[in-house]
Parts: C-alpha cells; structure tokens; sequence
C-alpha cells in the first residue's frame, strides 16, 4: 500500500502523507486536464439520465459501437471491438473485447451515477398560500435541513402515452429562473431549533415553491397553479396528467467547481459517485491497444436507494450482457461459460469513501481513514458495526491491487468508512461478489458526502483514473 513508502530499504515503516508531495510533471499535467474534463462532467450530468447520455457521447466518439445493434445483426466480436450496451438510458456497460477469451475472466469496474436528491411525486402541483409547490420525495439518505433555502434546477424527463420524450432542464443556464424550498427564520423557529436535526424539516415538508402569479380567467379556482400549468403547456406541450408519466428531480443549481485558493479541489453536487464513474469510463476511454482480458466499465442506476429495479445492480442486467458478449465471441455458448467468464472476473466496486474531516474528528479513527490528497482510496471492506453487509474483499486480492497501482506509480491509501460501531455503508461490490469474483471497493475520498454540495481532492481523483487504467490493462501479473 503507497501513499508514502519509505524510500530507504532498511526502513520497514509505512507512513502516509500528502500526493502532491513529489508528484511528477508530466502527472501533474494530466491531472489538470483530467479534473478539467471531469469539472465539465460533473456540470452537464447531474442526472443519472444525463450521465448516461454523456458517457455514451463520450463512447461513441471513440468507436464504442452498441451492443444493441451487434446482437441484431449478429456481427462476431473480436478482440479489440469496443461495445457499450445501455439499459433504459439510466445504467450501462462498455467493453473493450480482450485478447484471452471471455471465459478466463474480465477486469470490471462498477460504479453508479445516481445522486441522493429530491423527486418529484406523480400528483405534485398544488396552490397555497398564494403559491404554487410541488409535492417532493427525497431520494437516498439526506439530511433534509442541507436542501432548504439554496437555489435548486429541475432535471428530467416527461414521457407522453404516445411515447414522445420531452426533457426538461430548467435553473442552470444564467437566465433561466431557479426554484427553492423555503425554511423559517430564526424568529420565529423557536419551537422548530428544539427538535433534533432530523426531525426539524419533516420529509413532508420539502415542497418546492413553483410560481406566484395568478391567470388570467378569475373564475378558475386555484389560479396559481393553473398558471403555472399554462406555462408547462405553452413551452413543453404539458396537460397536468403528464407528471403520472414524468421522472423529475430537483438538484442543486450551477455548475461544478474549483475549490480552495490553491484550487486543489473540486466542489459540486453528485460527486457521490462521479468522482469514481467519471475516472472509470474516461480510463476505459484511454486504454491502448488490445488489453489481454477483456476490460470492461458499468454504471448502474439506485445505488443510492439498494440496487433494486431494472436498472439496478441487483438485476441481471450485467449479467446478460456479459452473456451476449460471450455468444457473439464464438464458440459454443452456454451458461456454465457465463458463469465461468463471471466467476473468473476481477472487480474494482468503484465507488467513494468518507475523508476525515478535522471539523468532526470523533467520527473517524485516523490511521485507518483516508485524507485528503492522500490518493486513491482502497477500501477492503465497508459494512456496519461487525462488519455487517460487507464484501471484506480477500487478502489475496487486495496484494494483486497493491501490486498494480506500485508498478504503475499509483498514490493511493487504505481506509475505513469511520470508526467501528459510529455508522458504515455498503457499496455494489456484494452483488458482484455473488459470481465468486474477487471484488473490492477503490475509489475517490469526499467530504460533505450526500450533501447538496460534495467536496473532493483533484489529485485523489486523477489517482483514481490511474489506478483504475492500471488494473484494466493488468495481465494478472503473467498469470495464466
């Protein structure tokens, strides 16, 4: 393990310390670029929709072919083909066809693109007290006072009965108007500072204010709202039935961030998890030539909400896909191959970890949390209390990771996801880990995670796509 090693071979310690401490040139030259070209992602993706589109952009712009389309016309793969193969535009999988066949296994990293946010319900429009709101249902673990009072845009997709797709994207361009949740002022939020932190903005009471202003005809009732339905009809073609058919989310307003004087960090929402998604598919994007194993990158969909649903981790959706890939590879297929291509794989479950933060020390153990800058974050297990729910990746493994990332000059750290017993979490590594892969989760430390506005290190980011481009171009150290 490596952020610092000792450089004396006599000295048998291991002590961690800052990235930027001796960092190369020519690494620093492509983390700027990198944390560039990740600042832009974050800023036009903060979807899971929109991550979608914009890794497949990023595909196809590099020869990725779809999958989709291969299996139509049933075109063999070879080694070297590049595929992508999407489910309901929310979650995908990209491959770059190995050398050595399906069946001895693929390097696979797994991360998501959903962000813990606010939806909006199915019935939501409604006028009170002389406004218009929308009816909400937070999605994934917030903490509902961080989303009050701050400017919020409203993402998403209105689906017509006849099928027709309408977007909708509204708060983020500098003349669009935002929306917000409004929250009580000190004077009078006696009654509301008595209560604890989670109970003092009810789920309930996350309603977003829509509009103001009445229509027209002054015998409608409820004049407000309906102005506001006006509105949704005149630019997008909308009857208020079409919210029963829309998936809308509320996410923070602007764009991603330089952060700090130095500008050493980045600071915007969904970090959790395309500081890890991000490195992952631009890695893939750079791989060179032919890798000997078949490489391939996955981002999923409700990781935040338990990996359920089509597009979450828990389907078969990889699976299958990883399936057609094997029938279009030659030979004969069948599901003891399958099941062998998967239980042969090597995975990095791609996703954040918490860095200490020297504001709530108590909550972190300090050797054994990671540090900003300090690199990539390998976590050999996650879970709560006794380590409940965990992946707990075998020692094994975590060596052939080390033994990557030292040969390709990887700075990296192990971590914890905080002290034992003060809370944990979980990660999609235990739902690949079901084929008998050796999984273990890597990726990116962020402060204020889940939070309306994340915070990262650019160097733990640019560590994390060298680390990531390392272990798909690995040959298993010449194992055969």
């Amino acid at each position: 393990m490596a952020t610092k090693t000792a450089s004396k071979k006599t000295d048998l310690s291991h002590t961690r310390g800052n990235g930027y401490e001796g960092l190369k040139p020519s690494d620093a030259r492509k983390l700027d670029e990198l944390c560039r070209a990740y600042i832009a992602f974050l800023s036009v993706s903060k979807t899971e929709r929109e991550a979608h589109d914009e890794a497949v952009r990023l595909l196809q712009a590099r020869g990725f072919k779809d999958l989709e389309a291969l299996i139509a016309a049933g075109t063999r793969l070879a080694a070297g083909d590049k595929v992508y193969r999407s489910c309901a535009g929310k979650t995908l999988a990209a491959a770059v066809i190995g050398r050595k066949p399906l069946e001895r296994g693929l390097q696979v990293i797994g991360g998501h693109i959903d962000s813990p946010r606010i939806d909006v319900k199915q019935n939501p429009l409604y006028e009170s007290g002389e406004m218009a709101l929308l009816d909400t249902h937070y999605y994934g673990g917030i903490k509902h006072y961080q989303w009050v009072a701050l400017p919020l845009a409203l993402h998403g997709v209105f689906i017509k009965p006849d099928g027709r797709k309408i977007p909708i994207r509204v708060g983020e361009d500098p003349g669009d108007p935002v929306f917000c949740i409004t929250d009580l002022l000190p004077h009078l939020a006696q009654d509301q500072m008595k209560k604890t932190m989670s109970d003092g903005i009810p789920g309930e009471g996350l309603d977003v204010v829509a509009g103001s202003v009445p229509c027209a005809d002054k015998k409608r009732k409820e004049r407000i709202k309906y102005r506001v339905l006006e509105l949704l009809k005149e630019k997008y073609g909308l009857s208020e039935s079409d919210f029963l058919s829309a998936e809308l989310e509320f996410v923070p307003a602007g764009p991603a961030r330089e952060a700090g004087f130095d500008r050493s960090m980045i600071l915007a929402y969904g970090q959790d998890d395309k500081a890890c998604a991000f490195p992952a598919i631009q890695a893939l994007l750079d791989l060179p030539g032919t890798p000997e194993y078949t490489a391939a990158v996955l981002l999923c969909d409700k990781e935040e909400i338990g990996s359920l649903g089509a597009t979450g981790m828990q389907s078969n959706f990889f699976e299958n896909t990883v399936g057609e890939m094997v029938n279009l590879s030659g030979g004969t297929y069948s599901e003891l191959t399958l099941k062998r291509a998967l239980g042969a794989s090597w995975m990095i479950s791609a996703d954040v970890n918490v860095l200490h933060d020297p504001l709530y020390p108590g909550v972190s153990e300090l050797k054994n949390a990671a540090l900003l800058n300090g690199g990539a974050v390998v976590t050999k297990f996650t879970g709560a209390r006794g380590k409940s729910g965990a992946n707990d990746a075998n020692a094994e493994f975590v060596a052939e990771i080390r033994r990557i990332f030292d040969a390709a000059g990887v700075v990296y750290q192990s971590a914890e996801l905080g002290k034992v017993d003060q809370g944990g979490g979980g990660t999609i590594a235990g739902y690949m880990a079901r084929y008998g892969m050796n999984v273990i989760d890597c990726g990116v430390g962020v402060l204020s995670m889940h939070a309306p506005w994340e915070l990262s290190g650019k160097l733990d980011v640019y560590m994390t796509y060298k680390g990531y481009l390392a272990f798909l171009k690995d040959a298993r150290g010449g194992k055969k």
